[in-house]
């Protein structure tokens, strides 16, 4: 019957509770050592909970101790977890010595002796790197890491690594994952949330002491559902859970670009499922909601959503699990031995009834008050029946007597309630009476009035913002408190750049403290600052605006100048010396105190009232020895002599390094200051691996200037480096070992370049900095000397980590080596070497650019025009709108020149040529910086031009200026055979014949034929040129035009004649066979196909619309045996609609036809094609044509061909001597 009634309860159990529960906890136990303990536990939960057991939170599996120790005694922990939550109970194990009372007898120095002070083992942990500062998103990862090392690397002291935000220690989770091993911990968020905004710290832990680093990480809004909606309320907490019943509580967002928030939904999800469902009917103002109608035993998850005038925000993260359970439930279990192994576990109000009723409860207070509710806690009274038990709960007005039971329906058995819909700004008072089913005590004492929470509304503003420099890339933020809090929970802090409007989140969870670091500012960028306080009902009004403020690294005490070193002492004074402090303290050092002491004493006493600023000081003292400290303890002692036959030279000093690359650096130094007796011929270099003397002379030969480039060092590896000075004596002191320098380069360090710029001409030294601090500055040196003269026209601009050191007027002597350094970074610096020859090369890039020469198509030429008109013209290559030009006719300026800018060419037209107008005309040309001259010459028939056969030769001109010289020559001792074969040009009034030569003279005789009649220069055949080409252009040619057309030369000696077939018997033509108009309807095929003909045979291309139309698998272009051309489109489409072209050519020329194609779809109206006379457009010629000549007469090699005609009258034009010059 017994074991019935347990298997009832324990079924009945698992079909009420859900979530783990111990129903028998574990208990403390205190034994001896070499005993045996178990330790019991009974859990309940549905499905059946896993459970885990943990020494000091330390894993373990063991559930059994057969030999206790003293090492045993820990508190012993089982944690029992299912799909509903976890539970855990905890036990003290306690083992004691057997026999405790011997070590009480040995004297005290013995038991001393024989329980030593634990050493623990001090590890040293250096983080070699460290996480920064992260800004992210919602919804986003981030991870966190840092490696380290150990000293020692012991494998059995590993320090444990702990992870805390906000002081709160994190362990493995949903969302928080932690990876730690061989020197490496890695924190991952695998998906943000607000609430996991904030300080971050990674603590390693030993015995022996700790190291820590910390970084905040901000975490914005995503992105809204709807815009404008606020964010998501963060850091949900569940409070006063019981049977039916918990109280949830969350913090609002930012609303710094949103409007403000109206109210807010809570929403309830049963674990196990995914049914999110919502709460309350309405928005509910306050940031605080009791949420009723629970299921007993069962677990829920709970989240919240703020309501704007724009819309609801996104959910915030859901809360962790809570069952909904009467917290002292257990505490009234009652477990009955009933003999052997068997237990009862039952509540004592379950068992049969004594007879008599309770007693009245005790200690009645309020735990929690709030506007409309109030939670009761009080004391049950001594009951030992076992009888049901349970309580009534009464309240009444503070200034009334007339009680109300709260709960008539509902039995409470916890002693501990919440009751609801109180009025708010009240005061009540509360009993509480017990009860069972024998009847009910006495009421309790009444609490005394208790008042329900008054709205007051949300805090007020806070005060005074003050903002101070932190690091360069953020600023630390304080206020005072707001005067009237009301129940604030913390601070939101915005910031804005100094003139702007935009006001953007620092922190995106509310701030605790009223100190705050807000990071990832701009560094030299001025912010201001405001706050605002948060409480259950909102925020408040902003605090007013900071001041404005920089942001740049907060300054500190300068560290210790160091290495003083004696530079010059002749007995009587002394000249000393000091490195500059390592860290500068944020700021420039403006001045040192020196101190001095005996020695042997230790007192110091300062040897100068007013500070120095230099790092060089001179002192008489009539003392032999003594020790000198500069702003620190470091202190070094130094010997004096009095006289310098000993050392022929002193020290250099302040070793300075730049260019610092894998394999190589630059070191700079000044003079000694004692130069011994004769002057310093030159210097020594030795470097040395850092913690070694084995000293090596980077250069065997002296060097006169002070500073050296060292090379050959090994890539990673620190050296120092000492200067030695040499004179007629022979070679002096070494300086003081520099400080170690690493042979690595910057990462990301670039080079110096030099360019001559296109457009100005000046020699521009450029470089761009890999790295840019507050303060930094580029110094600019030649030879290593800073450039401080700007007079001779040399200019430095820097813009931002980009710096040119940019010559207007470069000389000559302006070679040499060219670096660059920029301040307050960690060794950024470059140089580059100009050499004479680079420079002269430069230098005449710069004047070429700056003197340009308009590159010319064709020189100056003429054409003769009807009614004796002369038209004068030149092409240039390319000219603006803004061209000048000047047209002389025998050094006199004539006026009414146009040009063309999209041709450029440039004409002048003479209305009435006659012989008083022979001899030179020239045109200057001026287009921006750029110039041009081109002349011509033309003399009438006694004198047909400047060459003859009495001055046919070799010419050589020879020109020179400050940067060399240049030689040119021509061979006018040739013939009429010089002419090359005649090529065709189309113009835009016909067809120009061409003939090019090399040169012309008075003797030679030009006669142009048709067949065999002789042509004259008429408005049908315009006979010109140029000295260079004679032409013949056929004005708008007509079927009676065609033939054999030749040119034949005459001179005293020869005649030479060229021919060309005008026929057009040979060109591509189109036979027949094309429509001009066709209709399709849409998916047919297409084939256009006609008849070519033309010797050789011609090209034929396809267009449509102007485009040439690419054969692939829908359109098929063939030509088969050179006759039959056709396109074939397969499965025509309305896109297929459009003009289609066909070009028949070959080297003769040829024509081209249009068709037009329509197509339309199945179903619509065929539509009507009205064929249009399009003529055949004749292609002429390709230029140029090449006919063959018989072998007895080969051809010369052509001239280029010049585009523009240029027809004679009576005289000939000749070339002017005047070179050109082209870009």
């Amino acid at each position: 019957v017994m074991d019935n009634l347990y298997l009832k309860k324990c079924k009945l159990f698992h079909l009420k509770v859900l979530g783990p529960k111990f129903l028998v906890r574990l208990r403390s136990h205190t034994v001896f050592e070499n005993t045996p303990i178990k330790l019991f536990c009974t859990v309940g939960g549905f499905p059946t909970p896993d459970v885990k057991w943990y020494i000091d939170l330390e894993t373990c599996v063991l559930l059994c101790i057969y030999r206790c120790s003293t090492d045993d005694t820990a508190q012993y922990t089982a944690v029992a977890c299912n799909i509903h939550g976890q539970a855990s109970s905890q036990a003290s194990i306690i083992v004691k010595t057997l026999f405790p009372s011997l070590s009480h007898s040995l004297s005290p120095n013995l038991s001393a002796a024989m329980l030593p002070k634990i050493q623990y083992t001090k590890i040293n942990i250096t983080f070699l790197e460290k996480f920064g500062p992260v800004f992210a998103t919602e919804g986003e990862s981030a991870s966190l890491t840092a490696t380290m090392t150990l000293n020692p690397n012991l494998a059995n002291l590993q320090p444990e690594a702990q992870w805390y935000r906000d002081d709160t220690r994190l362990f493995d989770s949903k969302w928080v994952k932690i990876d730690t091993g061989r020197g490496v911990t890695t924190l991952t968020l695998p998906n943000l949330f607000k609430d996991d905004e904030g300080l971050y710290t990674i603590r390693m832990v030993t015995k022996g002491g700790s190291a820590e680093h910390s970084a905040f990480v901000s975490v914005s809004d995503g992105p809204p559902p709807v815009p404008g909606a606020p964010g998501a309320p963060m850091d949900i907490k569940i409070h006063d859970a019981n049977r039916d019943y918990v109280i949830v509580s969350w913090k609002p967002p930012n609303t710094t670009t949103e409007g403000p928030i109206l109210g807010y939904f809570v929403d309830k999800c049963e674990v196990g499922t995914e049914n999110w469902t919502q709460c309350n009917d309405h928005p509910i103002k306050i940031c605080k909601y009791p949420v009723s109608g629970l299921f007993e035993g069962h677990s829920y998850y709970f989240r919240i959503r703020a309501v704007n005038s724009q819309g609801i925000s996104k959910p915030s993260r859901m809360s962790d699990p809570i069952a909904a359970l009467d917290p002292t439930e257990f505490e009234r279990l009652h477990a009955k031995k009933l003999g052997g192994k068997l237990d009862v576990v039952s509540y004592h109000d379950d068992v049969e009834a004594d007879g008599k009723p309770p007693g009245a409860p005790s200690g009645i207070y309020a735990s929690e008050t709030d506007r409309t509710y109030v939670v009761l806690s009080w004391k049950a009274p001594a009951y030992s029946s076992k009888a049901p038990m349970w309580y009534y709960i009464e309240k009444c007005m503070a200034d009334s007597g007339a009680w109300q039971r709260v709960n008539t329906q509902i039995p409470i058995r916890s002693p501990r309630y919440a009751v609801f819909d109180l009025a708010e700004g009240k005061q009540y008072k509360f009993r509480v009476l017990s009860a069972n089913m024998y009847g009910v005590s006495e009421p309790s004492e009444p609490t005394g009035p208790i008042e329900t929470q008054e709205l007051k509304g949300v805090p007020s503003a806070p005060g005074q913002v003050i903002s101070t420099r932190e690091t360069n890339t953020s600023v630390l933020i304080q206020w005072a408190p707001p005067k009237e809090p009301n129940n604030l929970i913390g601070y939101y802090i915005d910031q804005c750049v100094k003139g702007s409007k935009d006001w953007t989140s620092a922190n995106h969870k509310p701030h605790k403290n009223t100190k705050f670091v807000v990071s990832g500012l701009t560094t030299g960028e001025t912010y201001m600052f405001r706050v605002q306080a948060i409480n259950e009902l909102g925020l408040s009004d902003e605090s007013q605006e900071s001041a404005p403020l920089t942001v740049k690294a907060a300054l500190t005490h300068p560290s210790a100048p160091y290495d003083i070193a004696m530079l010059n002492c002749d007995g009587h004074s002394m000249v000393l010396n000091w490195k500059k402090p390592s860290h500068s303290g944020g700021a420039n050092i403006k001045e040192y105190y020196v101190d001095k002491r005996r020695s042997g004493t230790t007192m110091w006493r300062e040897v100068h009232i007013k500070p120095i600023t230099e790092r060089l000081y001179k002192r008489v003292y009539n003392v032999i020895e003594l020790s000198t400290q500069i702003q620190s303890n470091t202190n070094v002692g130094l010997c004096l002599f009095s006289s310098h036959s000993v050392c022929p030279l002193g020290p250099a000093y302040d070793l300075t390094f730049s260019e610092v690359r894998d394999n190589s650096l630059v070191v700079e130094w000044k003079k000694p200051v004692y130069t011994g007796s004769g002057p310093i011929t030159g210097y020594h270099v030795e470097y040395a691996k850092k913690g070694t003397s084995d000293w090596t002379t980077a250069n065997e030969t002296a060097v006169s200037h002070r500073f050296l480039k060292v090379t050959g060092l090994e890539a990673g590896t620190s050296y120092v480096l000492r200067v030695r000075a040499v004179n007629a004596a022979g070679v002096g002191m070494a300086s003081m070992a520099s400080d170690p320098v690493t042979a690595k380069a910057v990462e990301g360090s670039q080079e110096v370049s030099c360019v001559v710029d296109e457009k100005s001409g000046d020699i521009v030294l450029s470089f761009e900095s890999c790295q840019l601090n507050e303060g930094s500055q580029f110094i600019w040196k030649k030879d290593y000397k800073e450039i401080t003269d700007f007079s001779k026209g040399v200019v430095i601009k820097t813009e931002g980590s980009h710096s040119k050191l940019i010559f207007k007027n470069a000389e000559k002597e302006d070679f040499g080596t060219y670096s660059v350094s920029v301040t307050n970074t960690e060794g950024v610096s470059s140089s580059y070497t100009i050499s004479a020859e680079e420079l002269a090369k430069m230098l005449a890039l710069s004047y070429d650019i700056r003197h340009p020469i308009i590159p010319l198509k064709s020189e100056l030429a003429y054409k003769i025009l009807e009614r004796g008109r002369m038209r004068f013209w030149l092409q240039a290559e390319e000219i603006s709108s803004n061209v000048t030009y000047k047209f002389f006719a025998n050094n006199k300026e004539l006026s009414g020149m146009g040009h063309d800018v999209s041709s450029g060419i440039i004409e002048f037209i003479m209305d009435h040529f006659t012989e008083e107008n022979e001899g030179t005309f020239t045109c200057q040309i001026t287009d921006g910086g750029g110039k041009a001259q081109s002349s011509l010459v033309l003399i009438g028939d006694g004198k047909r031009g400047q060459f003859s056969l009495k001055t046919a030769g070799v010419y050589k001109a020879t020109i020179s200026d400050d940067r060399g010289k240049d030689m040119s020559q021509i061979d006018i001792s040739g013939k009429g055979a010089s002419a090359a074969e005649l090529v065709i040009k189309c113009t835009a009034t016909g067809i120009q014949l061409q003939c090019h030569m090399k040169y012309y003279t008075s003797e030679m005789n030009i006669t142009w034929c048709h067949g065999e009649t002789k042509l004259s220069h008429s408005d049908k055949m315009m006979i010109g040129g140029t000295p260079a080409m004679a032409t013949m252009e056929v004005i708008e040619p007509v079927e009676k035009d065609k033939g054999m057309y030749s040119i034949v030369i005459t001179d005293r000696e020869n005649s030479h004649k060229r021919t060309l077939d005008l026929s057009g018997e040979d060109r591509g033509k189109v036979v027949g066979g094309l429509p001009d108009v066709v209709t399709i309807m849409e998916k047919k095929t297409l084939s256009l196909t006609c008849t070519v003909c033309g010797d050789p045979k011609p090209q034929v291309s396809w267009l449509k619309n102007g485009a040439e139309v690419e054969p692939d698998d829908q359109y098929v272009v063939s030509l088969d045996q050179g006759k039959f051309a056709s396109l074939t489109i397969k499965g025509v489409s309305m896109e297929d609609s459009g003009r289609y072209t066909m070009i028949v050519q070959n080297k003769y020329g040829g024509e081209s036809v249009d068709i037009v194609v329509s197509v339309y779809r199945h179903g619509e109206k065929i539509p009507e094609a009205k064929p249009t006379l399009t003529p055949k457009i004749l292609i002429p010629p390709k230029v140029p044509i090449e006919i063959p000549q018989p072998k007895t007469q080969p051809a010369p090699s052509p001239a280029p061909s010049t585009p523009s005609p240029a027809p004679p009258k009576a005289g000939r034009g000749v070339k002017s001597p005047t070179p050109t010059r082209r870009k």
